[in-house]
């Protein structure tokens, strides 16, 4: 069964513009986080085979993170690149992955290279009893009110990591996707 994707109200007073962000703005929206958390949200894709991009599960978890923030009403959102960290042995990848990012398209102009971006992670609390939470977010959670239940992910306003990066990183990120589609078509 599919857990619920929750994205808390913001904590702070007033609330971060962007959190949550206003169904009119175009906004590049970036979300990853680790592999078993994602599966727990979407249980029937399988990540045992990587493909050429983008992931089957990345639409679905673009999908999944729009309805989350704009409620049912909207278009599929356009997957611009995706984030894929393999596993590691010691210092050697080994052939599958264990975090994965998708970062989408809301209303952003085909012509826009620098949107504003909406970075959110999605936190796993069921494997430390909500200890890594806790320490990476501004807010403590109890995580017997996820367990089962529902899949926490934060924007980064509620988080301690500010990402004053995030805006150049994403959007340097899609541009390097776009250019390898280009070059590969």
């Amino acid at each position: 069964m599919a857990l619920e994707l929750f994205i808390p109200p913001c904590i702070h007073n007033p609330r971060h513009r962007l959190h949550p962000p206003p169904p009119t703005k175009p906004l590049r929206i970036q979300i990853q986080g680790p592999l078993e958390s994602i599966q727990k949200l979407l249980p029937k894709i399988s990540w045992d085979k990587i493909v050429d991009f983008p992931q089957p599960g990345g639409l679905e978890l673009a999908s999944l993170t729009h309805r989350a923030l704009y409620g049912e009403e909207g278009s599929i959102p356009a997957v611009r690149d995706e984030y894929l960290a393999w596993a590691m042995e010691g210092r050697r990848p080994l052939d599958y992955i264990d975090y994965y990012g998708v970062t989408f398209d809301h209303l952003v102009p085909a012509n826009d290279p620098n949107p504003e971006v909406l970075a959110i992670s999605i936190i796993e609390v069921d494997n430390d009893g909500g200890a890594f939470a806790n320490d990476v977010l501004s807010f403590a959670i109890d995580p017997t009110e996820y367990t089962g239940k529902k899949v926490l992910a934060v924007p980064r306003c509620c988080q301690v990591k500010k990402g004053t990066q995030d805006r150049q990183r994403w959007n340097d990120l899609v541009a390097n996707r776009d250019r390898e589609i280009q070059r590969c078509s």
